[in-house]
């Protein structure tokens, strides 16, 4: 490979929530025993190296040394733009197609401020990201979830009766959409996405999707953007990405929303103008032009291939290994989703001694209760390869025992 995806890196100390946030209370875990050096598997983002053409972009821009007011470059939209183009096949995209917003969540907010009411019910589907749940339930919406089921293959899917009944009952013309799916990491086939549209236009629902995760697409499978169902999904939908979870710049902040149609997107724009948050930092304009330029298609080809490996790593092993745990083999994203049931019923264990026995080695996976899992764990794959490893012999020897 021409990148680096095997160097370990010590972040302790550099800012890093996955690190030096351990113990902290909330949803982190706890800190590992004395003897026991932690492996970030938890927060959703990346060990591995940057993009080396992403620290150039913010070098040179720091090298000027003004840094007053600005406005968003034509090398910003344009790298948008080719990177839409190239990797989804995005068509009719252009410059006013495409709005800065500060994350996807606060994207995600301002649409649904702007197409609802508090108290008004909006759709999701169960697992559920824990970002919205929180983000939903602060500005005063109820969820309503529809759950996805497990088929005869180990393949999560949409239960489509069931939402178009949860939408009928509960009056929603709001639905928020995960593509790929976060936390099962399901890439959505074209059938699939052509169904749910179906029961989002009978109801005359705006649809909210989360594409954050679209470039993180492994083995072969291909991401289809929502907005290129139909013209009627086009015209309904609300896109939101990033260039976060793909190159790891969380901590730079900077998410972007593509609507095409100009009455949802001026009642986006209306919302996010009103607390005056929605500001682009100058060095992530940066970042997002170097990241989408053409060393980026490589990285991200090569990131691909590797979490691939990892994840078939990880498949096997917990097959192999740990009976008694479910895992769906994730299609996207770096995120597994494990059903423990089974295995504490058979070794009378709860969930909360099953991740404090991990955390106790190391192993600093996450609860997956949050994400609206029973029983479940979420684990970061986005780690060299022997760290991955070295976290999975661990619980062979230590946990699943």
């Amino acid at each position: 490979m021409k990148y680096d995806f095997t160097s370990i890196i010590d972040r302790r100390g550099k800012d890093s929530i996955a690190v030096d946030g351990l113990g902290s209370g909330g949803s982190a875990p706890e800190k590992p025993k004395r003897e026991f050096e932690a492996i970030p598997m938890w927060i959703a983002d990346m060990n591995f190296p940057v993009l080396p053409a992403i620290q150039e972009a913010i070098i040179e821009r720091v090298k000027h040394p003004a840094f007053g007011y600005f406005n968003l470059s034509d090398d910003y939209f344009d790298s948008i733009i080719d990177w839409q183009v190239n990797r989804n096949q995005m068509s009719g995209l252009t410059r006013a197609c495409i709005g800065y917003e500060n994350g996807v969540l606060g994207g995600l907010v301002s649409a649904v401020e702007a197409f609802s009411a508090p108290g008004d019910g909006v759709l999701l589907h169960s697992p559920t990201y824990i970002g919205f749940t929180k983000s939903l339930s602060n500005c005063g919406r109820q969820i309503v979830h529809s759950p996805l089921k497990l088929d005869e293959n180990g393949v999560w899917r949409m239960d489509y009766e069931d939402m178009d009944k949860k939408i009928k009952e509960n009056k929603i013309h709001v639905a928020v959409f995960c593509n790929p799916h976060n936390p099962c990491g399901r890439v959505w086939e074209r059938w699939e996405l052509e169904k749910a549209m179906e029961v989002y236009k009978s109801n005359d629902c705006v649809v909210i999707s989360d594409e954050i995760w679209s470039d993180i697409i492994l083995n072969g499978n291909h991401h289809i953007p929502v907005q290129r169902i139909s013209q009627d999904a086009r015209n309904r939908t609300v896109a939101l990405y990033a260039p976060s979870k793909t190159f790891n710049l969380a901590g730079l902040i900077g998410s972007y929303h593509i609507i095409y149609n100009p009455y949802l997107r001026e009642r986006v724009e209306a919302q996010s103008s009103k607390c005056h948050y929605n500001s682009v930092n100058v060095l992530s304009m940066h970042a997002l032009v170097g990241a989408y330029g053409p060393e980026g298609h490589i990285w991200v080809d090569e990131l691909c291939q590797t979490i691939t490996a990892n994840v078939e790593y990880a498949c096997d092993f917990i097959h192999s290994h740990f009976p008694g745990v479910q895992v769906a083999k994730p299609q996207g994203t770096y995120m597994l989703f494990l059903d423990c049931t089974q295995w504490l019923q058979s070794h009378n264990k709860t969930i909360d001694e099953l991740e404090k026995a991990g955390w106790d080695v190391g192993v600093a996976w996450q609860d997956g209760r949050m994400f609206h899992g029973s029983n479940a764990i979420r684990i970061n794959l986005a780690l060299p390869l022997s760290k991955v490893q070295e976290a999975f012999e661990r619980m062979e020897k230590y946990v699943f025992v």
